[in-house]
């Protein structure tokens, strides 16, 4: 057993896919015992994947069991790279046992590298560097428990042939304690006018030292690309050609770019962190006085959208997203101060503008978002099957609905659509038979009038059936009361609603319950000119619109009368298809 995992039973696993998850993780590393938890971890602003996470067994064998079995395993066709978590991380910074491979077969990858070097004592990191296509570069680092570990591997190894060739094997440095880490006799050149040429390179160069090449790229007309390299003969004509002529005018009216050539693995690496930091900046820079707003009206402008949030504070960018000239629906406003963003929040989150109601928040950036969303997600699958086995086997007492022929008295039960294998729900295309209710927002009951309380199980006249408690009793509170304590809170009955007060709970709302609220007041417009057929009516609505639509139908009554028709003709014509 290594000495680390009498420590503890965590893990640190690298070389991680960016799009890996704490899921995918756990389904692989439970094969080898139970996991107590797992991290990935993420940049604070972005919510990026820094690309590696730490798993944590409850037990050391099972620990060291993954670490045996699926270290290097491929997860998104990357693979992962294990080791024990470090309780000191300047033992793993030292360097103290860390030796340097070079000169590998591109055959060899980290697992043979580290099969190899095993011999020799614990490893504690084995890593071979890929590309971004995961080829080898033809190195790779081996970092041992001890310092006696990696002298052995060095002696025993450097120099030896393995896969036909013949390798390096010396202890590691970092690019600062190299001898040439900071040196570098070639100088790239950009910004060039066209009419630069190699002499005339050579010429401004050769103030700074002895030049041993020089060269402009050019096009495969003999052209110009605008960029060259020039070679000095010791890193120090090198460095001091670079301190004079970089941003400066040394050819003309350009500016020219002079620095240390590098690899263009290199300077995309380097391109890469710069765009990543000033990210970060701008994020930071915007963060808590940019506002995404969304539900616009096809006809809002910019000038539209800005005079909207003008009266909140100084606006200093507002735009409409487009495509093809036409809105898309959302946008942006950014403010100078956090708190004008704040308070256009709370004002305008919900507002009625153009008969539709817009959703206001701060904007998030991607990947915090989609952070976010994944994290709603997994609480909402992991809380779903705990909320059916709650309510699946509970009867729920409602009312007969008024002029159903039944005796005075009757109630009918209606069990959770999970108890009934999804009978209560009507799938899309599904003919909408009768007394079934408006379809999926409508759970299959006429909704209650405007002021109306619906009856409780166990008052008077409220039949309550054979063998089922009333929601009081199985609290084991006193009737009326609970589970002993406060009082049910009154119920919002959405067909007694201002406008507003509805536009504003559909913004907060799930879409089920968006249409579970649109479907009820619907309910109680279409009721008094359609008593029979209101039921299929709403679920015909409910059905083929989307909710903003559904919205402009209770709006507009002559509008609502025009679907109420057309939903008339398309149920007698099912009626005739039918005989």
């Amino acid at each position: 057993m290594h000495s680390s995992a009498l420590i503890s039973a965590s893990l640190y696993v690298g070389d991680l896919h960016p799009e890996v998850t704490e899921s995918e993780l756990l389904e692989v590393f439970n094969q080898c015992g139970p996991v107590a938890s797992i991290r990935v971890l993420r940049d604070a602003m972005t919510r990026r994947s820094l690309g590696y996470a730490y798993v944590n067994y409850h037990q050391v064998a099972d620990a060291e069991r993954a670490l045996d079995t699926i270290n290097y395993q491929p997860i998104r066709g990357k693979p992962i790279r294990i080791m024990w978590k470090a309780r000191d991380p300047a033992k793993r910074k030292s360097g103290v046992g860390n030796i340097f491979i070079k000169n590998l077969d591109k055959s060899i990858d980290s697992r043979a590298l580290n099969d190899t070097f095993s011999l020799f004592g614990n490893i504690l990191s084995c890593k071979v560097a890929t590309d971004e296509h995961g080829n080898s570069k033809g190195y790779g680092f081996v970092q041992y428990e001890t310092k006696e570990a990696a002298e052995s591997a060095i002696e025993k190894v450097n120099g030896n042939i393995i896969s036909d060739k013949r390798v390096t094997v010396a202890p590691f440095m970092g690019v600062t304690d190299r001898p040439s880490g900071n040196k570098y006799t070639n100088v790239f050149v950009k910004n060039l006018d066209k009419s630069v040429t190699k002499e005339k390179l050579y010429e401004a160069f050769a103030k700074h030292g002895k030049i041993t090449s020089a060269i402009i790229m050019a096009n495969d007309d003999g052209t110009s690309k605008g960029f060259g390299f020039v070679n000095f003969e010791t890193p120090e004509m090198a460095r001091a050609a670079v301190d004079a002529l970089h941003k400066t005018k040394a050819f003309g009216e350009n500016e020219i770019y002079v620095a240390k050539a590098e690899k263009a693995a290199q300077r995309q690496q380097e391109l890469r962190k710069q765009w990543a930091q000033r990210k970060a900046e701008l994020q930071a820079k915007f963060s808590g006085t940019n506002l995404y707003v969304k539900n616009l009206d096809d006809t809002l402008t910019d000038d539209g959208l800005r005079t909207l949030f003008e009266p909140f504070g100084t606006i200093t960018s507002c735009k409409v997203e487009t495509e093809g000239g036409k809105s898309k629906g959302f946008g942006y406003v950014c403010f100078q101060l956090p708190d004008d963003a704040t308070r256009a929040v709370t004002e305008m989150n919900g507002k009625m503008v153009a008969s539709k109601p817009i959703y206001v928040a701060l904007h998030q950036p991607r990947e915090m978002r989609r952070q976010f969303l994944q994290t709603q997600s997994m609480q909402r699958q992991y809380q779903a099957p705990q909320n059916m086995q709650r309510f699946s086997h509970v009867p729920m007492i409602y009312p007969q609905p008024a002029g159903a022929a039944a005796r005075p008295g009757q109630f009918f039960m209606m069990q959770h659509p999970a108890a009934m294998g999804g009978r209560g729900f009507i799938r899309p295309g599904m003919p909408i038979p009768a007394g079934r209710g408006f379809g999926r927002g409508g759970g299959g009951r006429r909704p209650t009038q405007p002021g109306q309380m619906p009856p409780q199980a166990g008052q008077r006249g409220v039949k309550v059936l054979p063998g089922v408690r009333n929601r009081d009793q199985q609290m084991g509170g006193q009737p009326g009361v609970p589970g002993g304590a406060q009082a049910m809170p009154q119920t919002i009955v959405p067909g007694a609603l201002s406008k507003e007060q509805l536009a504003s709970m559909l913004v907060t709302a799930t879409q089920e319950q968006q249409k579970q609220l649109l479907g009820e007041r619907l309910y109680a417009l279409i009721a008094p000119s359609q008593p029979t057929l209101t039921g299929k009516i709403t679920g015909m609505l409910l059905e083929r619109l989307d909710n903003g639509e559904l919205l402009h139908l209770i709006d507009s009554p002559d509008a609502l009368q025009a679907k109420i028709q057309e939903a008339i003709s398309a149920l007698h014509a099912h009626m005739q298809d039918a005989n």
